[in-house]
């Protein structure tokens, strides 16, 4: 099967976090939040301006995300659980390759 967000909506899978703190400290699956971050897998063709061109939207198939904690509608396609949401839900777009430049 195969799904394809409508409008200004994107489908993501959620990245899971480490298990262990910096400290070495394991952390146990019932003390874990849900992650807040995520990889874009599918877009909408964007949003309609009240003039009816379609805005093209800021986030691609690919991106890294981080949006808020409650954000989206979770869904299984595939058996794989997934994540619909608006790009107004988005809190911005994580640019891992100048954050791996800096460090490096």
């Amino acid at each position: 099967m195969t799904f394809r967000p409508l409008h200004d909506r994107i489908l993501l899978r959620r990245i899971d976090s480490e298990e262990k703190t910096k400290g070495g400290i394991i952390i146990p699956d019932t003390a874990k939040e849900k992650p807040q971050e995520g990889e874009v897998i599918a877009v909408g063709s964007g949003l309609r301006s009240e003039a009816g061109q379609v805005l093209p939207l800021d986030v691609k198939a690919g991106d890294r995300i981080l949006f808020g904690k409650w954000s989206g509608t979770e869904i299984k396609i595939n058996g794989e659980d997934l994540l619909i949401m608006k790009e107004s839900d988005v809190l911005g777009v994580i640019e891992v390759e100048a954050a791996q430049k800096k460090v490096a």
